[in-house]
Parts: C-alpha cells; structure tokens; sequence
C-alpha cells in the first residue's frame, strides 16, 4: 500500500538536525551542541501560573484564535517591543509552537507551482511544508552576503512564479539579521508587487547588537509574522506559536488552524498570558548570558583559525569547515568519533550550507569550555 502514500510527503525526510543528534545521542561522554533549545528552565511564575490553569480546571477548548485576553497581550507585546500593530479580535492566532503558525501560512497562501524564496543556508524546516503544498523552495545564496539575504541578491531569484519570500531573522543557523535599512529597501520593493512575506521572528528578542525591526510595521498588508515563546521564554514543550497577519489573510488561515489543531493547548495559553504580562522582559536575564557565551565562543572560534560572521541574535554560530575537510557530515561524524563532540553539519540546512557546521551556544559556560578545549584539541591532532 506504500504506492499509495502522498508522493510529496515520501520525499521529505527527518530534518538533518535531528537526524545527526539522534544518531550520536547514546554515544557515551559525549558533549552535544546540536539543539537549539534554551538551557534556562521556564520561568517559576509562569510554571506556576500553568498549574494553577489546571487547578482552577482551564482544560476545555478556547476561541480557536487563542484566548481573548492572550491575544490582547500579544498585540500590547509586539506593540511595545516591535513597533507592530495587530488587532487581537482579527489578526491575530495562537499555534502550536511557530511550526503549526508556519505549517498554517504556507497552506493558505501557496498552490502548486508556487515558488518561495529562501535565504540559503537556512532552517530546514521550511522546504518540506513547501513541497507537500505542491510548491517549490528556491534558494538564494547568501554565503558570499554574510548570510543575509539583502534585495541586490533577492531580485535575482524574483520570477512570475515567486508567491512568497521568508525572512527567517535572526536566522537559524547562522544567527545574523538585518539592519532596518536593509529591510526597508526590501519592503519598498515588494510594495507595488503581489508577493506575500513571511517574517520568522522567533528569535526577536535575543537580537544583541541594534534593535530587532520587523518587515511588518512597514508592509502590514502582505506580511505574515510569526512569533512564539520558546525562544524568548525559555517554553519549547509548552507548544506556544503567535501568528499575526492582517485580517484579510487572518480569516483564511485561521480556518486552516481551526481544521488543523482547533486551538492550541488551553493550559499553555493560561502560562503564556503570565509569559506576555508578567514576564514580558523574562528574556533580558538569558540574553545578558547569551551575550558572555557568544563573546567566549567567538574568541576561542578566532584563535582555532576558524573562518565565521559573528552573529546578530539567537544562539548558533556557523563555522566555515577546516581547510582540509570539504564534507560537513563527514566532519561532524569525525568529530564525534574523536573528540567526543556534536555539532550540526552544514549540509542539514540545504545544500547551500554545505562546508559548514552549526554550534549552538544555548548551553553552560562550563559545557562550552569543554566542547571547545575537545574541538581545539582535535584540530591540533588532525594536521
């Protein structure tokens, strides 16, 4: 019955990230640099105010959009932080985690021979939603750009068929963004053009350098941002996506999450109204600590010869390969066999990662001092 199955679903795979970290996963003193997940614990208060939704019995199903007074703090966050503004009522919903806020756009807005530009390398979590709506990830190549995808290189992958662009920044792997000059010249662009715009924004608030701008308070009309609190509030398994869009393209998505999901987890959404309120500024403390681990691993990367761009926000480093390897899988898969230390491949973020490897520095100063005294010690012994 196999012949039977969705072709687009048979030929996606498991993200090259997971992929590499459960396979090394059993090996023994291993240090693994592989997940980008915060090493903080969620916040006690908004771990309390989860239990105390499931005291007080917050277990039955919300407004598919999200709670009302959840929407109504994100719309007073994104305005505070971000400059954005969104009516709770209309544009506004509540996912589960930002991959059901991505799944939920791409199903809505694409059709088969749709093209989406992505800034490559990039997050693999994009092309496989893209195929399965029938449509097809174009990749830009920003290796030569400092990984950003600027509008003298997006023009170049611009044809009739383009229907939506991503703009995943902070970017995942590479950590840079773009300054707000960079984005403007892009929104201008787009502005007479029937071209939707995907603004990934998960990482908005470990952004280190300048201040986080979003495509959004400029090209509202076309313009999908997607949020959420697993980055910010250290809330991975809570499952807490923020989707806003403007009501005219709201309304359709949000019958494509209704026939999805419903609506996200009802006692989740009581912790992430503490998360929005309470604990608006939660971010700040694990911020400050990302900025010591990033100015550490950019030092030590440095004096090891490494070739890398230092980056702007979220907590990955992307590091060019040694000279005298070419294969990044095959360079992680030594890696670990010698020094007993996991690292993304490059080749995980398409092809265009390729001579690359990802670090993630969402992990102690004392695991990060380890894993870095084991790479420099293996470079040492490979040449």
């Amino acid at each position: 019955m196999e012949h039977l199955i969705n072709p687009h679903v048979k030929q996606i795979e498991i993200s090259g990230i997971r992929k590499f970290s459960n396979m090394v996963a059993g090996t023994k003193d291993m240090i693994s640099l592989t997940i980008g997940q915060p090493d903080f614990p969620t916040p006690e208060h908004v771990k309390d105010a989860g239990k105390k939704a499931i005291d007080q019995n917050y277990t039955s199903y919300t407004h598919n959009a999200g709670l009302a007074e959840l929407r109504q703090a994100a719309a007073n966050y994104v305005q505070e932080k971000y400059l954005l503004t969104y009516n709770p009522e209309k544009e506004i919903i509540v996912t589960v985690g930002a991959s059901e806020a991505i799944d939920i756009a791409f199903r809505t807005i694409l059709v088969p021979g749709s093209e989406v530009i992505l800034p490559g390398p990039v997050y693999p979590g994009y092309e496989p939603i893209i195929q399965i709506c029938g449509a097809k990830p174009v990749y830009a190549d920003t290796t030569g750009n400092g990984f950003r995808l600027t509008l003298d290189i997006l023009k170049k992958y611009i044809t009739e068929q383009t229907r939506c662009i991503v703009l995943p920044y902070p970017s995942n792997p590479t950590g840079v963004s773009l300054t707000k000059g960079e984005i403007l010249e892009i929104a201008a662009f787009l502005e007479d053009k029937d071209i939707f715009v995907l603004a990934d924004e998960i990482y908005s608030e470990l952004v280190y350098d300048q201040d986080h701008f979003s495509i959004g308070t400029v090209l509202k009309d076309k313009t999908i941002v997607i949020n959420g609190l697993s980055k910010s509030h250290s809330m991975t398994g809570w499952r807490i996506g923020l989707l806003f869009a403007p009501q005219y393209l709201a309304e359709h998505i949000l019958k494509v999450h209704q026939y999805n999901v419903s609506c996200a987890t009802s006692i989740s959404q009581m912790a992430a109204l503490e998360a929005l309120t309470v604990g608006k500024d939660d971010a700040l403390v694990m911020k400050k600590e990302y900025i010591k681990r990033r100015e550490y691993m950019y030092e030590r990367l440095n004096s090891m010869g490494f070739e890398l761009v230092k980056p702007d926000g979220a907590f990955y480093f992307f590091v060019k390969l040694p000279g005298n390897y070419h294969n990044s899988f095959e360079f992680a898969l030594e890696l670990v066999e010698k020094a007993k230390v996991a690292v993304v491949p490059g080749s995980a973020f398409s092809s265009l990662g390729e001579g690359y490897f990802r670090l993630s520095f969402a992990y102690s100063m004392d695991t990060l001092k380890e894993a870095l005294n084991r790479i420099e010690q293996f470079l040492i012994s490979s040449k």
